[in-house]
């Protein structure tokens, strides 16, 4: 194998700084939700003196009058895509030192990993006027790595934010001894591009050398990392399905 060159002190101190830029990203995106919820509590209150004054029920998703909140919302939303490269990076560090985020499965009741998933997407959904849909068996439990399988799973939705049109599903079902989590969206579904770097990533290749992108290879990586009974995990992309658009599919034993 070609020698990559590099030394230990480097690797550590590249990953060190890796780490300082996701937690400053983080705190952007944090004051980022907090501006967005401010703006959208201001427009519910707005909302119900309206509607209470004209005697009729206030709407669901009131209109936010601010002509900053989409440029804010599209802010937020590119802080999370560089947030979740910064952590796979780190989460990656161990093909090169030593690993920064270890592998630790635990058994997992699936309705607290959803409810997780959905907390961390609110803002950004609610900015974007996004619907997230969830499908999955409330008293089924699975052993995975929980910290890892929200970050594959919130990646996929924010790459959702992306195609869809207004809706995104997570449906999570078990079959033939495997689980299945499903991302699904109601957009024009992937370009052929995509779906052939999905299908390349899922058997394996290096990322470095094919257009597939961290993301998938992260995916990949961690669906991996889940094996039992000499099966181990997979991804997938696929188009159609329910809403009709682009569907990431993680699969784990």
């Amino acid at each position: 194998m070609e020698d990559q060159g590099g030394s230990p002190e480097l690797f550590v101190f590249l990953a060190s700084t890796v780490h300082d830029m996701k937690n400053s990203i983080s705190v952007l995106g944090g004051t980022l939700e907090n501006l967005l919820d401010q703006a959208n509590a201001q427009a519910a209150v707005q909302a119900n003196l309206q509607a209470n004054a004209q005697g009729q029920q206030p709407p669901a998703q009131p209109v936010v009058n601010d002509m900053s909140y989409p440029q804010l919302a599209h802010m937020l939303y590119q802080t999370r895509r560089l947030s979740d490269n910064l952590m796979q990076l780190l989460a990656l560090y161990k093909e090169v030192g030593k690993p920064t985020y270890p592998f630790d499965p635990n058994t997992v009741p699936l309705s607290e990993l959803v409810h997780q998933v959905a907390s961390q997407a609110r803002v950004l959904l609610v900015s974007k006027q996004i619907t997230l849909e969830a499908d999955f068996p409330p008293d089924l439990l699975w052993t995975l790595d929980e910290d890892l399988v929200i970050g594959v799973l919130a990646h996929a939705i924010n790459n959702a934010v992306r195609y869809t049109r207004d809706r995104i599903r997570l449906v999570i079902a078990e079959r033939d001894g495997m689980l299945e989590f499903r991302v699904e969206d109601n957009g024009m579904g992937f370009p052929p591009s995509m779906l052939e770097a999905g299908a390349v990533v899922g058997q394996g290749v290096n990322f470095l050398t094919n257009s597939s992108g961290l993301g998938l290879f992260f995916a990949s990586e961690v669906a991996k990392m889940h094996k039992r009974r000499q099966r181990a995990g997979s991804i997938r992309l696929e188009n159609g399905g329910p809403l009709g658009g682009g569907c990431f599919v993680l699969v784990l034993p």
